[in-house]
């Protein structure tokens, strides 16, 4: 259960409408999902997210599959259930395979042992890895 209530475009307030309308537009959808819902009941917080989202997921230097792919890297470290199913979702339309998944898969949980382990083991970062020490 949400801990906010998720506004519909009956009881969201105008800005959050407005912003509800840019995402459709952007989208090319009916649908608002209910990650923004949520947010509506904040309007400058829901603006804030969606330009942030908006820009840092736009075709830039990385392929906007390669974006989503790791939104679901991070959002599993992350625990979140619902970016995980979300940005799978996103990845799976934007031409993700199967094998791609798979491989996705086998990266995070290959990463979370490796890290776990040099985080427990708290090895030293080599010298020539180091940025500070360059």
């Amino acid at each position: 259960m949400a801990v906010r209530p998720l506004l519909d475009d009956e009881t969201a307030p105008p800005e959050a409408r407005a912003v509800f309308e840019e995402i459709r537009a952007a989208r090319g959808t009916d649908y608002v999902n209910n990650f923004w819902r949520a947010l509506a009941a904040d309007p400058a917080l829901l603006r804030q997210t969606w330009a942030r989202v908006r820009h840092v997921m736009a075709p830039g230097a990385l392929d906007p599959l390669v974006k989503e792919l790791l939104y679901v890297a991070v959002s599993t470290a992350n625990g979140c259930g619902y970016c995980v199913h979300s940005h799978t979702a996103a990845a799976r339309a934007k031409g993700m395979t199967d094998a791609q998944y798979a491989e996705l898969l086998a990266v995070i949980a290959c990463a979370s042992q490796t890290n776990a382990l040099a985080t427990a083991l708290q090895v030293p970062v080599d010298a020539r890895w180091d940025a500070q020490r360059e």
